[in-house]
């Protein structure tokens, strides 16, 4: 049985998960684990208490923003048009590759504490997309002759070569790349 953790310490989490992600993506994985800290507004013991080393706190950034990204794909389905939801998800999955270009390194370092996270990001993104793509598709939004995989690369490919100093650049790019998703579809 699954102990439930204090809100407090739920709290505390989600706290460093936020901080760190923000410290990675600035400053990279091997920024001092104090500034992570700081910006959580908690104490370094604390950091370590829950995450008692390095590899388990970017681990848990990447699982945390699979999650969000996957779980943003059914309300945004349910909230706006078909073709709207794509581009919307899509743009918040450029967001992940973004944030993830500070985890790199890091992800394909040969740590054990990562092996898992490829096919995690296949079980929670992947379904996420090609549900939403398969709607867009029905609704003769997009083009038929793009999947999920096509997406995913092109996306992960506009993001990890635009600049770090230039943010915006990568989600130019991505609407660039989602206005041609429409060229040549039925609708």
């Amino acid at each position: 049985m699954k102990r439930s953790v204090r809100a407090d310490a739920q709290r505390n989490v989600d706290a460093l998960l936020e901080a760190a992600k923000t410290v990675f993506a600035a400053a990279g994985v091997d920024a001092p684990v104090r500034e992570i800290a700081k910006e959580a507004g908690v104490g370094v013991g604390t950091l370590y208490r829950h995450f008692p080393d390095r590899a388990g706190l970017i681990a848990a950034v990447f699982r945390r923003e699979v999650d969000a990204c996957a779980k943003a794909a059914p309300e945004l389905a349910a909230n706006r048009p078909p073709f709207e939801a794509l581009a919307d998800w899509i743009q918040l999955f450029a967001g992940f590759i973004t944030t993830k270009r500070g985890l790199a390194s890091a992800l394909h370092s040969g740590s054990s504490a990562f092996e898992p996270l490829p096919s995690y990001f296949d079980q929670h993104l992947r379904p996420a997309l090609e549900t939403l793509l398969a709607a867009a598709r029905t609704a003769g939004a997009v083009r038929t002759d793009v999947d999920a995989d096509d997406i995913i690369g092109a996306v992960a490919s506009l993001c990890m070569s635009t600049k770090i100093d230039q943010p915006d650049h990568a989600h130019r790019m991505v609407s660039l790349f989602v206005d041609g998703l429409r060229y040549g579809a039925q609708g």
